[in-house]
């Protein structure tokens, strides 16, 4: 079934034709997937999607549903530059959703997300037509450490200035990848945007996120308390996504993508025991869970890395300190706006869970 997309307000014309060349990287993935159907209902009639060989079928499935447009897939791998050149050839706009996610060493996670970015950016300097080049990053490059407890956490925050501290290869990579485009752009002229989502969730359930609490020791930690959780959910998102590959006038800015009446740790968790199962949990304080956090960390230190940098104080700041989260930037500039209201995404999500058993 096609989208049913929001009215917008009236704004500038896209930055291209309906029939201009459009790559997806990273297609066939949970939050490319839905940037894809968004594309195809809003007319674009000539996509170019680049994914690994398990995601073609969905595509397949998809493109059959959009007879009167051109669906490409492109089966290879971005870490080939060969195969970089080929998917970018003719191209007006890179929408690069491809990430090394889910890799527990930095050199696994840096060698898919930031030198596959550059292989990407390398194959675009040669690309004459190319009139923008959207990268997305994520929430979790933000230290958010210098900030006063409440304060708002908008585009205006500094990010990690040393992410190998974090003790997290995700966010180490994502640092990395903003940077490499963010000079590519200053070297070579790329018009890049940078798109980062904070926690996107959809009906495909995945259980509790991170920052919400932990349940590694058996017992499930609550962390989060009254933070707010920068949640995006799937649609939405890939709305901003494509906004931000089509508005005019806004080459090298960056967009925060979260949702709005954002739930707080508590009452996401209240609400999940609820409508998908109950469990125990205990809320660890904030002065405990950050010298909780401090005292892991100076042992990890003095074992030598023997215990893993998974709670450290840099990453307390940025998934349990509480705070809260701006979209006013994405709505100013792009005119997006919440299409699936937060309460019926979060039924959704929590249907999804229940259905498919998650656990916690």
């Amino acid at each position: 079934m096609n989208l049913t997309l929001p009215n917008k307000p009236n704004r500038g014309e896209p930055i291209i034709g309906h029939d201009d060349l459009v790559l997806i990287t990273g297609a066939a993935g949970f939050i490319g997937l839905v940037v894809v159907e968004n594309l195809l209902s809003r007319g674009f009639r000539n996509l170019r999607c680049f994914t690994r060989s398990k995601g073609a079928a969905h595509l397949e499935n998809l493109s059959a549903q959009f007879p009167q447009a051109r669906v490409e897939v492109i089966e290879g791998n971005l870490l080939s530059r060969d195969n970089c050149t080929k998917a970018l050839q003719g191209v007006a706009v890179v929408l690069h959703l491809a990430a090394g996610r889910g890799e527990k060493l930095v050199p696994d996670a840096y060698l898919n997300s930031v030198v596959t970015t550059r292989n990407l950016l390398d194959a675009c300097v040669q690309q004459e037509c190319l009139k923008r080049f959207v990268s997305i990053s994520s929430f979790t490059v933000y230290t958010n450490a210098g900030k006063r407890r409440w304060r708002v956490l908008d585009e205006s925050c500094p990010t990690e200035r040393r992410p190998e501290l974090r003790g997290d290869a995700y966010t180490y990579a994502k640092v990395k990848q903003d940077e490499l485009v963010a000079e590519y752009g200053k070297r070579f002229g790329i018009p890049f945007v940078l798109v980062r989502p904070g926690y996107v969730y959809g009906r495909a359930g995945t259980g509790i996120t991170g920052r919400v609490g932990s349940a590694a020791f058996g017992l499930f930690l609550h962390l989060g308390g009254a933070t707010q959780l920068p949640l995006s959910y799937v649609d939405n998102c890939a709305d901003a996504i494509v906004l931000a590959a089509l508005e005019p006038g806004v080459e090298g800015e960056t967009f925060n993508v979260v949702d709005d009446d954002l739930p707080s740790s508590r009452r996401f968790l209240r609400l999940y025991k609820k409508r998908v199962r109950r469990f125990k949990s205990i809320y660890i304080p904030k002065a405990v869970s950050y010298l909780l956090c401090f005292l892991w960390e100076r042992y990890s230190q003095w074992s030598e890395g023997q215990l893993p940098l998974t709670f450290n104080r840099r990453a307390w700041h940025a998934f349990w300190k509480t705070t809260s989260f701006s979209n006013e930037k994405i709505k100013r500039q792009l005119g997006w706006t919440q299409r699936v209201a937060t309460d019926e995404a979060l039924k959704r999500y929590f249907d999804s869970c229940r259905t498919r058993g998650m656990s916690a």
